[in-house]
């Protein structure tokens, strides 16, 4: 792998660390001077409240504190490790690091990508429609470290019982309603887990790839992302962004370092700083990465995204996972069948978390309103619904 800095030279994990630490706390203090964070506000109807709408839309993203408590915050940490742990011993292996059969040999999607320590797995080339220009500073990880980790984790809902109640938070759809309408349909989900001194780097982009061109752009066509924090998220290991530019078009991005020298520390991106069981909501247009995680804090980011239905509806997908080969790769026109039956695990995850949390006003979803007998969180629902879900993902 690339374990070179802009000048060519080698970085070990320590001198990558210590060469990114002005940069991270410059970064901190930029992001704390925006102020577009705090808890989730809604009003007397549930709608989320105007002021935080209008940071989102002016930022191109917000920080809420302190959404998830302890007790289910405990429980998608469980399932998470699980996860991990359950990964195959590397790429193609049918068995995890115990020996066990690993997760999801029967899933339609493989459910891990590995990638080496401290890479970056897409950066300069033409995965994923060629949205990550650029490659970012990779390291020489510690002696002894794996030759593969894992990266990204796929199908949480099938995977994760407490992933798929956390799909239906009643404060995380407010927030989708508030963004993208009541009619609001999902995205895709992926875990990212960054390592402490392993974890490799997302390289600068944005999201979208198939509404840059369209008479009806604006600043929401692609939609936006949750991210969970199951642990603190610091400037080392966390997400960046460049505020604004969800609204400027398709940025620039290899003018962009080649503007700030070669470098890929962007002077005007500030890092998206979170406690255990806060989440940030990012427009997916926002330009946006990570860097190799060479602190010795880990980060594991539970990360799904919604759309307006008018963004998918009649529209060809671009970016879908095909099967255990984890490639992407155009997809369907996602017509109203294709549209309803993938928002129909929207609908058993509300009943999954009313079943599990009594006492919490399930949310209301507009386009299932009625039909709530008929998604009940059981066994039989699940097969019918979740199985395979991400098979049927919205991915534009």
């Amino acid at each position: 792998m690339g374990t070179r800095d802009q000048d060519g030279s080698v970085l070990t994990r320590a001198e990558h660390a210590a060469g990114m630490a002005d940069y991270l706390r410059d970064g901190e203090r930029r992001a704390m001077e925006i102020g577009n964070r705090g808890p989730v506000r809604l009003d007397g109807d549930g709608r989320l409240h105007p002021d935080i709408v209008a940071a989102y839309w002016e930022h191109g993203f917000y920080v809420f504190e302190g959404v998830i408590g302890r007790r289910e915050l405990d429980e998608l940490r469980a399932g998470a490790d699980d996860m991990i742990e359950r990964a195959p011993v590397r790429k193609g292996a049918e068995v995890d690091a115990q020996g066990r059969p690993a997760l999801g040999r029967e899933y339609a999607v493989e459910p891990y990508l590995l990638v080496k320590p401290l890479s970056d797995p897409w950066g300069g080339t033409e995965a994923l429609a060629g949205r990550h220009p650029t490659k970012m500073t990779e390291a020489v990880p510690d002696a002894g470290t794996p030759d593969e980790v894992v990266y990204l984790m796929f199908g949480m809902c099938q995977a994760m019982p407490a992933a798929l109640r956390l799909y239906g938070h009643p404060q995380l759809m407010a927030i989708a309603e508030a963004i993208n309408g009541a009619d609001f349909v999902p995205y895709n989900d992926a875990i990212f887990v960054k390592q402490a001194g392993l974890g490799g780097s997302v390289a600068w982009h944005q999201d979208g790839v198939t509404h840059w061109d369209s008479p009806s752009w604006d600043a929401g066509i692609h939609g936006f992302n949750f991210q969970v924090q199951l642990y603190p998220t610091t400037a080392a290991n966390g997400l960046w962004v460049v505020p604004g530019t969800h609204a400027r078009g398709r940025v620039d991005i290899k003018g962009l370092v080649a503007d700030n020298g070669g470098s890929d520390l962007l002077p005007d991106a500030v890092p998206l700083i979170c406690g255990a069981g806060d989440v940030t909501v990012v427009n997916r247009q926002t330009l946006h990465g990570s860097f190799a995680n060479t602190s010795r804090d880990a980060r594991v980011s539970i990360t799904f995204g919604f759309h307006r239905r008018s963004s998918v509806l009649g529209v060809r997908g671009k970016l879908s996972l095909k099967g255990n080969d984890l490639s992407w790769a155009e997809g369907d026109v996602y017509d109203e069948q294709r549209i309803f039956d993938r928002s129909a695990v929207i609908a058993v995850a509300i009943d999954a978390r009313r079943q599990h949390v009594p006492g919490e006003e399930p949310y209301r979803y507009q386009p299932f309103a009625g039909l709530e007998d008929d998604f009940r969180f059981g066994e039989a629902t699940f097969e019918r619904v979740v199985r395979d879900y991400n098979t049927k993902d919205l991915t534009i």
